[in-house]
């Protein structure tokens, strides 16, 4: 299992899954090819395409698996502390009146 605490971009293979521990929060996002993700904690998994993101919370595990038999690239980022904060505020703030963005975003 990877940590993750630092921007960071890496390759998962075709046909392999890979466990990752978030440490810090965190956005992943979709470079090259179509991934599946598996959150601990939540019942939806996720299909994402190059481009699509999905904001990820401190200590949370996800495993992430290739589509399509190719490889695919995903990116990590963390963002700074003040922008963190901000970010996760506002996400507390849509998530109350019911609010998704519908583009791969979702905080549960």
């Amino acid at each position: 299992m990877r940590e993750i605490s630092s921007d960071i971009t890496f390759e998962v293979e075709a046909n392999q899954v890979a466990s990752v521990r978030v440490s810090r929060s965190t956005r992943l996002t979709v470079r090259c090819g179509a991934v599946w993700v598996t959150r601990s904690d939540d019942t939806a998994d996720y299909w994402l395409e190059p481009g699509h993101t999905l904001r990820l919370r401190r200590g949370e595990r996800l495993w992430i698996g290739a589509e399509q038999g190719t490889a695919a690239w995903v990116a990590f980022a963390t963002p700074s502390r003040i922008g963190e904060r901000a970010l996760d505020w506002a996400a507390r703030q849509a998530a109350r009146v019911g609010f998704h963005a519908g583009d791969g975003w979702r905080t549960v």
